[in-house]
């Protein structure tokens, strides 16, 4: 009896590893290693000098393959944005309309980030004041 229950023990304690092994981890890129893929999903940009900053959603381009695609949200107001991220250094260009380009932003993405945070200058076309931007991954 008292094998039995060591070994229904045994197999409970190996069913338990079996459900719940613990996801390895994705090794940390480095800046010049982050690819269009590590851009995915959903960031918080900060601008120097405005009060409110945005959200944005960024997506594999349907028809760029290392590009990405999305929107851009700003206390309500939205436009459509495209870029990549070559070697490190990102760009990316915003559009209301989806035809004219409203704004461009270039940066480098920050060592030691695992490419979730990017700082550049973000300029629009109508000023051509450049602004400084930090740009994290939330998601």
């Amino acid at each position: 009896m008292r094998i039995a229950a060591l070994a229904l023990a045994a197999l409970l304690a190996a069913g338990a590893r079996a459900e719940s092994p613990e996801a390895p981890q994705a090794p940390c890129p480095k800046a010049g290693d982050v690819t269009h893929r590590h851009l995915f999903g959903l960031w918080r940009a900060t601008f120097d000098g405005l009060p409110q900053g945005a959200t944005l959603l960024l997506e594999r381009h349907p028809e760029l393959a290392e590009s990405v695609r999305g929107a851009i949200n700003r206390n309500g107001l939205r436009a459509q944005v495209a870029g990549d991220v070559d070697d490190g250094e990102f760009t990316l260009e915003e559009s209301a309309d989806g035809v004219k380009i409203d704004a461009t932003w270039t940066g480098t993405v920050v060592d030691g980030s695992c490419g979730r945070e990017i700082r550049g200058d973000w300029q629009r076309a109508s000023d051509n004041k450049p602004r400084a931007f930090v740009l994290r991954k939330l998601q």
